[in-house]
């Protein structure tokens, strides 16, 4: 009787873990990364802190890199090129851009080798998987944040100044904007990280990639300046009406249309879902592959 007891007593436990083979594809397990959120966290502090432990300028170097590109492109494409910022400081219509992108091309970097980067951590520990790239697109929010607020400074100096910069009420959708990076990134990155346990190729290719994908984005020239024919061609870039927008509410200068911020919120969700799909899928057997 004693051992029949036993028995009922541990199958009526209630696990704190099940680990099933089947789940919707379209399941970001939105539970369990909340349940996982303190692991969310310590990656976000790992990323952090390894970035620059043995550096001796360590968090400067959110400073200093977006000032050497802002100063390159002013000599390059400002001086040099005479390309147009539509009547505004250089050093403020370059920063702005260069903000934006950023953190863009560092979570889409980031985010796309996320599984050939963590191997060895997901072959041992179960975790909801969805955390390792949030962790990033986090992580790198935090770089975002240090680097607005070197935009600002600039930006509130030329105000001072009374140079021709003219912000208006879209400044409030700067948190909105924001997430629609962190959308695309994410997106994208899920995709192309479920590719790369397959065709380590792309890896290669990744970064040259984003640099060329830059000049299809209006970061170092305005819209204004694009010729009619090509002119299609960069809006239908999803990031350019979010950097674009960005510029026109801090500034006033640029272009700005609601219709085009309609068409990057769609396909910001289009590309998170299709990315939420592969990674789902890729996730259950890349362990075989990578």
């Amino acid at each position: 009787m004693q051992q029949t007891t036993t028995i009922q007593h541990t199958t009526t436990e209630e696990w704190t873990e099940v680990i099933s083979p089947q789940a919707h594809l379209l399941d970001l397990k939105l539970k369990d990364v909340w349940r996982y959120r303190d692991l969310l966290i310590m990656f976000v502090k790992r990323d952090f802190v390894s970035t620059y432990k043995q550096t001796i300028l360590g968090p400067l170097w959110f400073f200093i890199q977006p000032l050497l590109t802002t100063v390159t492109y002013m000599v390059i494409f400002g001086n040099i090129a005479k390309i147009s910022t539509d009547g505004l400081p250089m050093t403020l219509f370059y920063m702005a851009g260069i903000t934006m992108w950023n953190y863009f091309s560092d979570s889409l970097n980031k985010t796309a080798t996320v599984f050939k980067d963590n191997a060895n951590i997901f072959g041992k520990v179960y975790f909801p998987r969805l955390v390792m790239p949030l962790s990033i697109v986090v992580s790198n929010l935090v770089r975002f944040s240090i680097q607005l607020l070197l935009f600002l400074i600039f930006w509130l100096y030329f105000l001072m100044k009374g140079a021709n910069v003219h912000p208006n009420l879209l400044i409030l959708l700067t948190p909105y904007l924001i997430v629609l990076m962190a959308l695309l990134a994410l997106g994208a990155g899920m995709i192309i990280s479920a590719m790369t346990t397959k065709y380590r190729d792309l890896i290669f290719l990744l970064t040259f990639g984003i640099q060329l994908f830059m000049y299809a984005t209006p970061v170092i020239y305005p819209m204004s300046s694009l010729p009619v024919k090509y002119a299609w061609l960069i809006k239908a870039n999803p990031i350019s009406s979010i950097i674009e927008t960005f510029r026109y509410a801090f500034t006033g200068s640029g272009q700005f249309s609601w219709m085009s911020l309609a068409y990057s919120s769609l396909f910001s969700l289009i590309l998170l879902a299709i990315g939420t799909i592969i990674f789902n899928k890729v996730e259950k057997s890349f362990m075989d592959t990578v």
